[in-house]
């Protein structure tokens, strides 16, 4: 996203939040004897924790750590069991390929998850006793079950997945008379199945239609659901909300309107349902997510929290179903909450510069279970009383990391937009800073870009950081968090507040004494690589800059991706409509000004991304590349939108600090090899064009 701007009055404003888990907090002055900065490889190989799931008990949390695995060119997740007193962590399963979403069964007796070991041909569910041993396969199910939830009494298994390709349809696959009608025919519907614990299946849903997520009543006797024409985003808006009994009887719509839902559930008393979407209580498109109630027999959706200045993410009912424990996205923060539903009084449960994830809560334990990650600290496991308090952590798997590797200090800060609007976003120092010395500064800015940055700690900015880097993650106009009219400041116009509050926080961490404004780098994926492309455009400031996945025109960009739910509110229509509103659309394109460039730029981008696809780089590199502007093209096969691949992602962070190193500090970058790796030399790479 976006661009440049002078003459503005900067407001520095430095926030200094002492965050719920504080006590937990090292000095940041505190001697660093024996600590060594992070590399781009211990930043892949820094674990995932996530997944917890509390014990029907309440005395064990089952949850999953996922670790690189450089042979298999991947993550890959087991699943572990520890106390809810932070005792006795133990791993529970070991298998080849990986294990994840662990669940307990209501008794607490099994724990079902998926994976896929010899022979399966995909992902099943396994089942395997609480108290460990052998793990057995459930299903044998054509196509991988997901999003699987035990029933209420324990008895089966509920379970999406898609449908399995016919006889005709594997002979033609194998003759390869293969063509397929584009977004007609190419994809399978997913449809919920149940199994029972022998491992007989039942399809609940079926027709043109697509399971996108369900809940089962307290009671076990109605299921509610969000469902669309097909699997695919191009049909994520017209989704809608349904309820029907458990055998998949008597289906009830609930929602007729033009927006995406989610989060569908049910109340215990079967009364109500409750979802989510980004939308107001007129069903318009584009606002923070909201959360609706409608009677479960039917009637007018009505938003519970209309006012309110941030984003609901997902709720929890009470037993009673006379409240709803929710977690709100506040910017760089977010937070637990609950709201009476009678009266709309909300409380705040926590309080502090953190990301929560993960979370679930159970009533009859009265307790809140979540990952929270700080600036000082990956996302470990905490617990939180029912009536809120100081998060309580239970893992401890970052110890030894944190008394091995330096720590970058991350704040919170605020400052002035063009327009004198409030902007915030992190700042992370470099390691081992000096007050008064300043530091190559890298803006980096988030992808949706209707998402924001939140506190936390990043891997990849420590390794920055370590590196001597200070750097900047603006929360711009169109995050979420701040608002709907903060958030809808890119409808009918994208690039109007947008780029200016990048650069404008850019001025005030140099205001701040910390940049060096000669050594400026711009960076981002997705959303952040649509701003890249602009400030490039919009200002010669930046010495170097890393455009990922990035769009370049609007007008091709509109029918080449998988989605355009969100693109249609920022131009106003659709540029194949009558009197289309082209203009809106190029003159938001960077490739408009792009005879302006004058910044170092390389680009990156999956093969196979369907979300903002590969000619949409190649538009932006042939560009520069034509103006005699020093840039290159990267292309990772096999990978979509987000690079996955182990190699890739360590190709990706090298390239991009090779390309800074070159045009900040002028000089040469020595690359990290692959662990296990016999290589000597440097990776060659491969570009798209000669040089």
């Amino acid at each position: 996203m976006k661009r440049v701007r002078r003459s503005i009055t900067l407001v520095v404003c430095v926030l200094m939040i002492a965050s719920a888990t504080a006590q937990e907090k090292p000095s940041f002055a505190q001697a660093s004897e024996g600590k060594r900065g992070r590399t781009f490889v211990d930043a892949i190989e820094q674990p995932v924790v996530g997944g917890p799931q509390l014990s029907p008990d309440g005395r064990q949390i089952l949850f999953t750590i996922d670790k690189a695995d450089w042979k298999a060119n991947r993550n890959i997740s087991h699943i572990y069991r520890i106390n809810v007193d932070g005792t006795s962590q133990v791993q529970l399963t070991f298998g080849d390929r990986g294990e994840s979403s662990p669940r307990w069964s209501p008794d607490g007796k099994l724990i079902a998850f998926t994976t896929r070991r010899d022979p399966d041909a995909n992902n099943q569910i396994y089942l395997l006793s609480a108290e460990g041993g052998e793990a057995r396969r459930l299903t044998n199910h054509p196509t991988a079950p997901g999003n699987v939830d035990w029933a209420p009494d324990g008895k089966s298994i509920y379970f999406v997945a898609t449908d399995a390709k016919s006889a005709e349809e594997r002979e033609r696959d194998r003759v390869q008379d293969d063509v397929y009608t584009f977004e007609e025919t190419n994809f399978k519907q997913r449809h919920l199945w149940t199994t029972d614990l022998d491992g007989k299946t039942k399809k609940i849903t079926d027709g043109e239609l697509s399971v996108n997520g369900y809940d089962v009543s307290a009671d076990g006797k109605k299921i509610a659901m969000t469902r669309t024409p097909g699997p695919l985003l191009e049909f994520t808006d017209r989704g809608e909300v349904w309820v029907m009994d458990a055998s998949g009887a008597n289906a009830r719509q609930l929602t007729t309107n033009k927006v995406p839902e989610g989060n569908a559930s049910i109340s215990p008393d079967g009364q109500t349902v409750m979802f989510t979407s980004g939308s107001n209580e007129q069903f318009e498109s584009y606002y923070n997510t909201k959360l609706f109630l409608v009677p479960a027999s039917g009637g007018i959706a009505r938003v519970l929290l209309p006012e309110v200045p941030y984003e609901i993410e997902g709720g929890s009912w009470s037993n009673d179903s006379k409240s709803v424990q929710f977690t709100a996205s506040m910017g760089t923060h977010n937070e637990l909450m609950k709201v009476d539903i009678a009266t709309r009084r909300v409380s705040q449960l926590t309080k502090g510069d953190h990301s929560i994830g993960g979370w679930s809560y159970s009533e009859d334990n009265a307790l809140h279970v979540f990952t929270l990650n700080t600036g000082d600290r990956p996302s470990e496991i905490y617990t939180l009383p029912a009536a809120g308090g100081t998060p309580k952590r239970v893992t401890s798997v970052f110890d030894e990391d944190l008394a091995k590797f330096k720590t970058s200090r991350q704040e919170r800060i605020t400052w002035k937009g063009a327009d004198g609007a409030t902007i915030e976003g992190l700042l992370n120092y470099p390691v081992d800073y000096v007050q008064g010395q300043r530091y190559p500064l890298i803006v980096m800015t988030h992808g949706g870009p209707a998402e924001a940055d939140r506190s936390g700690f990043a891997t990849q900015v420590q390794v920055y950081a370590a590196k001597g880097y200070a750097v900047l993650r603006p929360n711009y106009r169109g995050s979420t968090g701040y608002g709907d009219k903060f958030l809808r400041d890119m409808v009918n116009g994208y690039f109007k507040q947008a780029h200016l509050d990048v650069l404008a926080g850019t001025d005030a961490v140099i205001a701040m004494g910390v940049a060096d404004p000669n050594k400026l780098v711009k960076m981002g994926w997705s959303a952040g690589g649509h701003m890249t492309n602009k400030i490039i455009t919009f200002t010669d400031r930046f010495k170097a800059a890393s455009s990922g996945a990035g769009a370049a025109n609007w007008i091709s960009m509109y029918a080449q991706s998988d989605t355009r739910s969100y693109r249609t509110p920022w131009f106003g229509g659709t540029p194949w409509q009558a009197n289309a509103p082209i203009d809106l659309y190029w003159n938001n394109s960077p490739l408009k000004d792009v005879s302006k460039v004058k910044t170092p730029t390389i680009f990156l981008v999956g093969e196979q991304d369907a979300r903002v696809p590969m000619p949409q780089s190649v538009e932006m590199y042939r560009a520069l590349k034509s103006n005699g502007v020093p840039t290159h093209l990267y292309v990772a096969p096999r990978e979509g939108h987000g690079w996955a691949e182990l190699r890739h992602r360590l190709f990706k962070l090298q390239i991009e600090m090779e390309w800074f190193e070159k045009y900040i500090n002028n000089r040469a970058y020595v690359w990290e090899k692959v662990p296990g790796d016999d290589k000597k030399d440097a990776p060659k790479v491969t570009t798209t064009a000669p040089q």
